[in-house]
């Protein structure tokens, strides 16, 4: 994870908190990552990444890994995490279409970084309008065998993408939010 962070920071994004949990009983790890790309210091985009480490699943690449003959075999592939990127906005007054959002995004997220978009209506009070929010997501696999050869092209390409989104989405913002 320290490695995408640096990565983030690269591709133009600052990072401003990061957590990490054990969970005690089966060893699973969770990291995650709130950052925005440098352009939304003031708001009001947020992209969260969040990496879930399932301990079978390191443990069985290892074993595979013990197994090579030699040390220059290649890694096994077909052991993979998810890496999660979500982008969060305050709730829209003016919410865009979301059928146009999701085909713009997927415009800019392509096939190796597809965007799924929802929404979601909630009501503070029974007699008040229904507040908007989005939902932005895109998941993204990692093969362990990439990560042991310290290839990270797929990574610094999902990145690139997430800035293009991220910046898209925050050009877009004010008129969502009605700041016009």
């Amino acid at each position: 994870m320290a490695d995408i962070k640096s990565q983030a920071i690269d591709h133009g994004f600052h990072v401003h908190d990061e957590r990490h949990f054990v969970e005690t009983y089966s060893l699973r790890q969770l990291w995650e990552v709130d950052l925005h790309p440098e352009e939304a210091c003031a708001g009001p985009i947020d992209l969260h990444l969040s990496l879930d480490v399932d301990p079978r699943a390191m443990l069985g690449f290892e074993d595979e890994v013990i197994r090579l003959e030699e040390m220059d075999d290649p890694p096994p592939h077909g052991f993979t995490f998810t890496l999660l990127f979500t982008w969060t906005l305050p709730p829209l007054p003016e919410p865009p279409d979301l059928l146009v959002l999701a085909t713009d995004l997927a415009g800019i997220g392509g096939m190796d970084l597809p965007v799924e978009v929802s929404a979601i209506d909630s009501f503070p009070s029974v007699t008040d309008a229904p507040e908007r929010s989005l939902s932005i997501v895109a998941k993204m696999p990692v093969d362990l065998a990439d990560v042991y050869l310290t290839n990270d092209d797929a990574i610094g390409a999902a990145l690139e993408r997430c800035k293009h989104v991220s910046l898209y989405l925050l050009d877009r913002a004010p008129a969502w939010l009605d700041d016009l």
